[in-house]
């Protein structure tokens, strides 16, 4: 699909940059400003997410599966947690880390097993299969970042880095 473009001046600007200067046609009394930023990173994040799911589906993983292993992965040996602390770290409810989970234990990737110090508690454990996938997929995963922040200098992307972290931080991150 072919964008409409109203004016020549408009060629040159990228999808956010003609709709604020169409509204800025229409409406030249309001600031929309904050458009460049918010529309930008509204469609960079669903790209950033496209580029991201394709590197997890070439291990057969999706999105959530990968979160739930990474999670895991990163809190060291033995690799285990509550399903709560799993919602917690991953930042999902405790319905959707259940489903992620569900779908890992389908595959062998982690295990769900009656706690040794609550037997009223469950442990998630990653099992060797999910711990060897896991590695094999943050390598690529990691690869494919440096990719995708690779067009920003160290510095630019140091600052990026900072701003968004302040401006999270702001809205309560």
């Amino acid at each position: 699909m072919f964008p409409i473009v109203s004016s020549p001046a408009e060629r040159d600007l990228d999808h956010v940059g003609r709709i604020m200067a169409q509204w800025n046609r229409e409406r030249p009394e309001l600031d929309v400003s904050p458009q460049g930023v918010i529309g930008r990173l509204h469609r960079l994040a669903a790209r950033l997410s496209e580029e991201l799911a394709a590197v997890y589906g070439e291990f057969g993983l999706g999105e959530g599966e990968f979160d739930v292993l990474a999670t895991l992965r990163r809190a060291g040996a033995p690799y285990e947690l509550t399903p709560g602390e799993l919602a917690r770290r991953t930042m999902v409810s405790s319905g959707a880390v259940t489903k992620r989970v569900d779908r890992c234990v389908e595959q062998g990737w982690v295990t769900r097993r009656v706690s040794d110090s609550d037997h009223r508690g469950r442990v998630v454990a990653l099992t060797a299969s999910g711990l060897e996938l896991i590695d094999r997929a943050f390598e690529a995963h990691m690869a494919n970042e440096h990719r995708l922040v690779g067009m920003l200098d160290e510095m630019e992307r140091a600052r990026l880095a900072h701003l968004l972290e302040k401006w999270g931080r702001a809205l309560g991150d």
